[in-house]
């Protein structure tokens, strides 16, 4: 009788380690942060898309868009726009202005739409710049793959 009881003692035991055990283990698998969703695709509204630049690109146009990009732009798409500037290295697609190549298939509406809504990791210029700041810093990025 005795070897009986402590068998079922035995049991008992080995039945709350299994519990246990299952209960960290789920505890464990619910701590895992959900699977992330694929980034929806950015797509740029075609009437942003068209819209036409009012500011030309003049030598007092590209001294203002100079300055705001020098404050808002440069950290990541470099000072000269060759998309090497200190915050970039932790970004990926980065784009190089410097290369005429990089923005030939980019309206100055699409480039107008990215700037002040942002895109992927690039925050938006949002409600901080007037629509003619925004003009010229098309315009200043525009002029620097013609460097």
């Amino acid at each position: 009788m005795k070897n009986k009881m402590s068998r079922n003692a035995l049991l008992q035991k080995v039945l709350f380690v299994l519990l246990v055990v299952l209960f960290f283990m789920f505890a464990l698998w619910a701590q895992q942060p959900p699977a992330k969703a694929p980034a929806p695709e950015y797509k740029i509204p075609p009437e942003a898309a068209a819209k036409v630049n009012p500011v030309k690109p003049t030598s007092e146009s590209l001294a203002k868009g100079k300055k705001l990009y020098g404050f808002d732009c440069a950290m990541c798409h470099g000072a000269n726009g060759d998309g090497k500037g200190d915050m970039a290295s932790d970004m990926k697609n980065v784009t190089d202005f410097t290369k005429p190549d990089a923005l030939k298939s980019r309206t100055d509406g699409e480039l107008f739409y990215v700037i002040r809504n942002g895109k992927g990791e690039m925050p938006p210029e949002g409600d901080r710049a007037k629509d003619d700041d925004i003009w010229n810093m098309v315009n200043y990025i525009r002029s620097l793959a013609k460097k």
